[in-house]
């Protein structure tokens, strides 16, 4: 197989023993249509060079790529909306494969001690390929809206600067399928997406469920070594303090984009601090902080500014996993799970700052401009939006012209916008030569707003149109060259 020479597999997950998966084998679609190729992301692991063919053999029907042992379905548990249940898995995906990163796309990141000369290690994970041993009474199927959904998301996240799995592939398979929440039967499809990391929280929370200590032992070891390799060995509560740096991180970009992900459940989280497995995803038309993504969500518990109590009510999960190991340093799993808080609002400032192109100033000035685009964002409401803010103000007060003499320029008056001006004006611009970019001649950003998602499938399930969905791919792309986050 032409993989390139920078291809390096490295099944460390399958080391762990079959404690913690089970092999499975892919469905056997009766058709496999390839309907996105993502090459960049291919790329980071030395598969762009795979023919159309070979990539369908490997990624819609599953034939192992060199050196990998083939598919195992993941085990864990998982608090869903605050309920335990140990009867979840993965029920319609599995890990596929793992591989490093080139020593090029390492090079591109500046991630601290986790851009080793050897590269991270990624894993390819499915969606929609079938049934495994915790599939329940499911099919174990994706429909070919929801692998849309997820390459929509994914993408707009890595355009405004989250840390995000990425989609690679997305096969259409020839299935009608019934869902009891969207018109059926309605078309079938298998996922693939690059991750950093398939070890969730509630991977951990399934071997605390059966008191297995030495099955903890061995998850805190590989996790350690392989994602945070700055903690020293056995050191629970500084790997705990390295997933709540992690999450706290993700949890403020979230923010700082608009995003809901509608189902903060412990299995949709992991140690990495990558999101993942998107589902009734949505972001902000307008600040909102009551706004949900599920409509199953009706006491508003994954709400947009719920989302930080969310991941830290998961990661006191996870802290309760691993005490079971660390008993004599409950203090300090406490000292690290308290850390959250500060870390958040840390990140937080820092995301704003970074959306809207200026620099640090200082704790005190970066909180100032924090509250006030938040304050200017609620006061405007639905004439301002969320995305546009950013958009109007990339690169600090020098664009006030282009600001307030574009389409929403009327808006900017009162005394929030006047706060904002302010604070604003306080921050250097941060990489100025940015906004030479087209993109910010444009009088609109590029959004992800419901209407449109519901345009592009329409396009695809009423005319087998894939030209809007592969457009909007496309300017999101130059966006994320543009906003440089």
């Amino acid at each position: 197989m032409p993989v390139s020479p920078a291809y390096r597999p490295d099944p460390r997950f399958f080391d762990l023993g079959p404690e913690f998966g089970d092999p499975v084998q892919a469905a056997d679609f009766p058709q496999t249509l390839l309907r996105v190729r993502n090459d960049r992301a291919a790329a980071t692991v030395g598969l762009e060079t795979l023919t159309d063919t070979e990539w369908l053999s490997h990624f819609g029907r599953f034939a192992p790529l060199p050196g990998q042992p083939g598919p195992v379905a993941m085990r864990y548990h998982g608090h869903q909306f605050r309920t335990y249940n140990p009867d979840i898995g993965d029920g319609r995906g599995f890990l596929a494969a793992q591989m490093r990163e080139t020593p090029q796309a390492a090079s591109l990141r500046e991630e601290g001690d986790r851009a080793s000369k050897t590269g991270r290690l990624l894993d390819l994970g499915t969606k929609g390929s079938g049934q495994t041993p915790w599939s329940r009474h499911a099919d174990g199927r994706l429909t070919l809206k929801g692998g849309m959904r997820e390459v929509l998301a994914a993408a707009m996240l890595e355009t405004l600067g989250a840390p995000t799995c990425r989609i690679l592939s997305l096969v259409e398979t020839g299935e009608a399928l019934e869902r009891h929440d969207e018109p059926s039967p309605t078309r079938s499809a298998v996922m693939v997406r690059l991750s950093h990391s398939h070890i969730r929280f509630g991977t951990f929370q399934r071997a605390a469920y059966y008191g297995r200590k030495d099955q903890i032992e061995v998850l805190l070891e590989h996790a350690r070594s392989l994602y945070h390799p700055s903690v020293a060995p056995g050191d629970a509560p500084g790997f705990l303090a390295a997933v709540v740096e992690a999450s706290a991180r993700l949890t403020a970009k979230w923010i700082s984009a608009g995003f809901v992900h509608g189902v903060l459940n412990t299995d949709n989280l992991n140690v990495t601090g990558e999101s993942f497995d998107y589902g009734p995803w949505r972001f902000l038309p307008h600040y909102d902080p009551a706004f949900t993504a599920a409509y199953f969500d009706t006491s508003g518990l994954y709400a947009f500014a719920r989302q930080p109590e969310a991941v830290f009510w998961n990661l006191t999960q996870l802290a309760g996993c691993l005490k079971l190991i660390a008993e004599p340093q409950v203090a300090a799993l406490t000292e690290a799970l308290n850390g959250f808080g500060p870390a958040y609002i840390r990140h937080l400032r820092a995301a704003f700052l970074n959306r809207l192109g200026v620099k640090s100033l200082s704790e005190a000035a970066d909180q100032r401009l924090l509250d006030a685009a938040l304050a200017l964002l609620r006061d405007k409401g639905e004439a301002l939006r969320w995305e546009p803010l950013f958009f109007d103000w990339f690169g600090g007060f020098s664009s006030g012209a282009r600001a307030l003499g574009g389409v929403r320029g009327k808006t900017y008056q009162g005394e929030a916008f006047d706060a904002f001006r302010f604070a604003l004006l306080e921050h250097e611009p941060d990489r100025p030569e940015r906004l030479e970019h087209p993109m910010f001649a444009k009088p609109e950003p590029e959004e992800m707003l419901i209407d449109e998602v519901e345009a592009i499938w329409s396009a695809i399930d009423q005319g087998d149109d894939w030209a809007p969905l592969h457009a909007k791919l496309a300017r999101l792309d130059a966006a994320r060259s543009a906003w440089a986050l």
